[in-house]
């Protein structure tokens, strides 16, 4: 094995394209196509739309901070590294260790939905199967090279976009009867009237902003691909711009859409509006389409989590926060051996959801859960500290390449209403126990590092003492 200071850098083989498309279609996947659906049938029409909006705007601040950030120091792991850097070594270490686990759990959860999924059209097929295809073609994907990661993703990503689209032209031809609804008199926006806007009232939409972060997760992947991207400082600022844009119009459009063609009753009912919509739209073969639709979208969400958490992994490896192996990287600069742990790790996470569905399952799907949040806490927690340390360095504001507005309101804001989230989610007896654990999990994390470097402080004081005598 070779030494990892003689590989370890990273190709730049990112492409613009490759980077607007990768955290893009990080966004566009189960959340939308399956989740929508229930958001709106929780929180009603108003409530649902009222939740995107917000959390588009935590998204926006969430972006613009790692914007500032990732221009100015663009590195694999980004905002791993930033919490190092700019908070304390324990943040980077629980920060990166949280998403890890996160992130490669839910890979494991994205091999088994893809392998049901197949059921649809191969029925006789046992799931394990079609499971092991998948995480075969995902890791061969990552393991070849770093351009035929995101050359994947690119394409995953353009299948769902425009699918998108094209929901979003059939759902208004629908709403204003340019196209029949074979079930039903064409809708208008009666559905939308001010009275059912809000059936739970105001409160229930703070329950169901964990599942809008949740469909909204993946943006922060444009971080942690900076360091792989060609001209970073020209690339991140305009894919950060477009996919703001792109995510909060395609979300909101299907949204209103959705909530004007059905009550929200009615969507609770759904497995996928989605399907229905296009059925009923008579669109040939619409189950199977949105089938393969929402196939792209799973295989999308797992690939990009392997690649999410073997880049942490190595990163954390150089920062003495995992074990040296994993930095290492194969002739075509890709982490393998970090590769292959995130997989083995994703395959015994999915094993726990049959032999410890209760404890250890919980466990893994809770720190899953609420990684994202604690990680857009972290970036905003970041940008707010380096631009403090930036100023008093001497530096200026005007000399950075992209800089976050209205600063410092929009770091503390950010992190004020992520923070007012994961406390109203104790209120909820639904997500308490996920809160719990995956706050839990955090602490143990900065306790375990603080102890460890406690240790290793000793053990070099002593040395240090024994050398002199």
């Amino acid at each position: 094995m070779e030494d990892i200071k003689t590989h370890e850098q990273l190709n730049r083989s990112m492409k613009k394209r490759h980077l607007f498309m990768l955290s893009l279609g990080g966004v566009i996947g189960t959340g939308l196509f399956l989740n929508a659906g229930y958001t709106i049938h929780q929180a009603g029409a108003g409530g649902a739309l009222l939740g995107y909006l917000v959390g588009g705007l935590i998204l926006y601040m969430v972006m613009v901070c790692l914007g500032e950030l990732a221009v100015h120091m663009p590195v694999t792991g980004s905002f791993q590294k930033y919490a190092s850097e700019y908070i304390g070594h324990s943040a980077g270490f629980s920060l990166g260790w949280m998403y890890f686990i996160g992130s490669a759990a839910t890979a494991g959860v994205e091999f088994t939905a893809a392998g049901i999924l197949m059921k649809h059209w191969f029925p006789h097929v046992p799931t394990w199967l079609w499971c092991a295809v998948f995480i075969v073609l995902l890791f061969s994907l990552n393991a070849l090279t770093t351009r035929g990661f995101a050359e994947a993703e690119y394409w995953f990503s353009g299948i769902k976009v425009v699918a998108v689209i094209v929901f979003i032209i059939i759902g208004v031809a629908g709403i204003f009867g340019f196209v029949h609804l074979s079930d039903r008199p064409t809708p208008f926006l009666k559905n939308l009237a001010p009275t059912g806007l809000f059936p739970a009232g105001i409160p229930i939409i703070f329950v169901t902003m964990m599942n809008v972060i949740f469909s909204y997760q993946g943006s922060e992947l444009i971080g942690i691909a900076a360091g792989e991207s060609e001209s970073p400082e020209k690339n991140i600022p305009k894919a950060i711009r477009n996919v703001l844009f792109r995510i909060i119009v395609f979300y909101i459009a299907s949204i209103i859409i959705l909530s004007a063609i059905f009550p929200s009753k009615e969507l609770g009912l759904l497995e996928s509006p989605f399907v229905t919509l296009m059925s009923i739209a008579g669109v040939p073969y619409a189950a199977s389409i949105m089938n393969f639709i929402i196939l792209t979208a799973i295989l999308s969400v797992g690939n990009s989590c392997l690649y999410a958490s073997t880049r942490l992994l190595w990163s954390m490896s150089h920062d003495g926060m995992a074990p040296k192996i994993f930095g290492k990287l194969s002739k075509r600069k890709v982490p393998l051996n970090s590769l292959i742990f995130t997989i083995i790790f994703s395959l015994l996470s999915l094993l726990t959801s049959v032999v410890a569905a209760d404890t250890v399952f919980v466990l893994l799907m809770s720190i899953a859960g609420i990684s994202v949040t604690i990680s857009w806490m972290g970036i905003a927690l970041s940008q707010y500290m380096f631009r403090r340390k930036y100023i008093k360095a001497g530096g200026k504001t005007e000399e950075l390449h992209y800089k976050v507005p209205f600063y410092p309101f929009v770091p503390l804001f950010c992190l004020g209403f992520c923070l007012f989230i994961l406390i109203f989610l104790a209120f909820d007896p639904t997500q308490r126990i996920g809160l719990f654990y995956g706050i839990g999990f955090l602490i143990f994390c900065i306790l375990f590092y603080k102890i460890k470097q406690s240790r290793k402080s000793k053990t070099a004081e002593n040395s240090s003492i024994t050398m002199r005598k």
